[in-house]
């Protein structure tokens, strides 16, 4: 099982469209817990979480680090708030995490490049951890180092609603 942090910028609806993209997950017994990160307190968003038992979390920048250190899994996928799994993650993900030791760390599910500025980007971000990422909770802690992402089958969209 897998705790999803997801990082709220776009407010309540992008966070309701993330949060109904994981039910399938939910059901399916890849995802136990999620963990909702929020820069500044917000009372729609502590419904929103008391209501699909997440945990709010308010931290600078809702830092991944703040929800790795009250996750319940070891295992963390990042998601932003609009991020849209596409069919078949499920399969990867599961299989990823049973074959993986924290050492292995991070891995980055393929996102639709919008450009040579998206591609760049990417590039960019190496190791560094980013919406679309399932990492070990060492790896956020500091106590292991990642290495470069592998790079799952897996595809994930962002909701054409919230950009």
């Amino acid at each position: 099982m897998i705790t999803v942090l997801i990082r709220v910028t776009h407010g309540p609806e992008a966070l309701a469209a993330t949060l109904s993209a994981l039910v399938p997950a939910v059901a399916a017994g890849l995802v136990g817990d999620a963990v909702i990160l929020a820069d500044r307190p917000d009372d729609t968003l502590a419904k929103v979480a008391d209501a699909v038992g997440a945990t709010l979390v308010v931290a600078e920048r809702g830092s991944w680090t703040e929800g790795a250190r009250v996750a319940r899994r070891d295992w963390l996928l990042c998601l932003d708030d609009g991020d849209i799994p596409q069919e078949g993650w499920i399969r990867v993900l599961d299989r990823f995490v049973a074959l993986s030791s924290p050492e292995q760390g991070l891995a980055r599910m393929r996102r639709r490049q919008a450009g040579l500025l998206s591609a760049f980007n990417a590039l960019v971000a190496g190791s560094r951890v980013r919406g679309g990422d399932l990492v070990h909770r060492q790896v956020l802690t500091n106590e292991v180092r990642a290495r470069m992402p592998v790079r799952l089958s897996a595809t994930i969209e962002r909701d054409p609603v919230f950009g």
